[in-house]
């Protein structure tokens, strides 16, 4: 497990690390599906980072526009 701030952990399995000389950990290998996984998070963040200043729509409102296009019914 390793912070990536001071509220959010991650548990990621099979991490190696690369150390220098004196033992000190200097980069991590990671499973390639946990990286994969990671960037889908960090385009995630992204997407919310830009959108955040847009105007919110309530629930009853996106139900309505779902139900005028016929991708739910009543």
């Amino acid at each position: 497990m390793f912070a990536v701030s001071s509220r959010v952990r991650l548990r990621i399995s099979g991490l190696r690390y690369i150390v220098d000389s004196s033992g000190d950990k200097v980069a991590v290998v990671v499973p390639i599906d946990e990286f994969n996984g990671l960037l889908e998070d960090l385009h995630d963040l992204a997407v919310i980072a830009e959108r955040r200043d847009e105007p919110t729509v309530s629930f009853e409102e996106v139900k309505k526009r779902l139900k005028k296009r016929g991708i739910i019914q009543n």
